[in-house]
């Protein structure tokens, strides 16, 4: 059981859990979950994680299909400017390796932007903490255990 999901027991939260076997070849890791769910990739997000010119973390949960737009993001973050995280950094703030980062249970919980057109969807997936893993959660759940904020994050 990995840190996400012991988050969501804690919090009595409804969810379902989605394993699936994880190529080590691949790369797109949120396209490989759609594909092995046989999910539309419009309800698969990715959890990404950005450095703002603040030196600060944040989380960015976006559609898989989609790219993270810095601007939007430096926006809601009241800053000029954000740009990726090196992948060290982000498995040391997270504790969850690349292909794995779930926007839940976190070493250190950071600010957490979830794209608004989540909003519009009655369950997404995210990463469950590890390759080969998602959970299935209402969009409203997921912004009540990160503390996040809807905002536009895609161009």
């Amino acid at each position: 059981m990995t840190p996400a999901i012991y988050s969501l027991k804690r919090a009595k939260l409804d969810y379902h859990i989605h394993e699936y076997q994880h190529e080590a070849n691949n790369g797109a890791y949120g396209i490989e979950a759609a594909t092995k769910l046989n999910l539309d990739t419009a309800v698969v997000f990715k959890t990404l994680i950005a450095k703002l010119d603040s030196e600060k973390l944040v989380v960015a949960i976006i559609p898989v299909t989609e790219k993270l737009n810095m601007k939007l993001l430096a926006k809601a973050a009241c800053v000029k400017k954000a740009a990726m995280a090196l992948a060290l950094e982000v498995e040391r703030s997270t504790g969850y390796v690349l292909g794995g980062v779930s926007p839940l249970g976190q070493k250190r919980p950071l600010a957490t932007y979830i794209d608004i057109s989540a909003r519009l969807l009655e369950q997404i997936y995210v990463s469950g903490g590890k390759r080969g893993l998602d959970i299935e959660l209402a969009p409203a759940s997921l912004q009540q255990l990160t503390k996040a904020s809807f905002v536009p994050l895609t161009a």
